[in-house]
């Protein structure tokens, strides 16, 4: 599988049940200090190793947001793309992301609502073989016909 795919847009007249759009990032101990000055979420688990040792994870972990992130790029810049406005997201985390891990972000349309350009899309992020994030998201997708 290609690490990213081509960015622009979808738009709704083309979308289609079960089409995926993914992308992979390494996550690095930059991301998760830029994630914590832009947040101004420095809690210990992301940013003391020393302190993370101590916690359920035995080490340090990325903000699960910055992990969230990745599906909102995919569906910003992918799926459905350029144009989509985000109207709501579920998440729930199942496992931690460390410094160092590449997530593989996922995307999947689930049902279409061409009356009202809404799209429902599954939501998934992987370390490996390990699922870490898990949602849905609702957007509103670009047209051909309101452009």
């Amino acid at each position: 599988m290609p690490d990213n795919l081509p960015r622009g847009t979808i738009y709704i007249e083309d979308l289609k049940i079960g089409m995926t759009r993914h992308l992979r990032k390494q996550i690095t101990d930059r991301d998760i200090t830029l994630f914590a000055e832009v947040s101004t979420d420095n809690n210990p688990v992301h940013m003391d190793d020393e302190y993370a040792k101590e916690t359920i994870f035995k080490g340090r972990i990325a903000h699960g947001m910055i992990t969230a992130g990745l599906i909102s790029a995919v569906i910003g810049e992918q799926l459905p793309g350029h144009g989509t406005v985000y109207m709501g997201q579920t998440l729930k985390f199942m496992a931690p992301v460390r410094p160092g891990d590449t997530v593989m972000a996922e995307v999947e349309v689930r049902e279409i609502d061409h009356m009202r350009r809404r799209v429902s899309l599954d939501c998934r992020c992987t370390v490996g073989d390990t699922l870490v994030l898990k949602g849905e998201a609702l957007v509103l997708a670009p047209s051909r016909k309101s452009n």
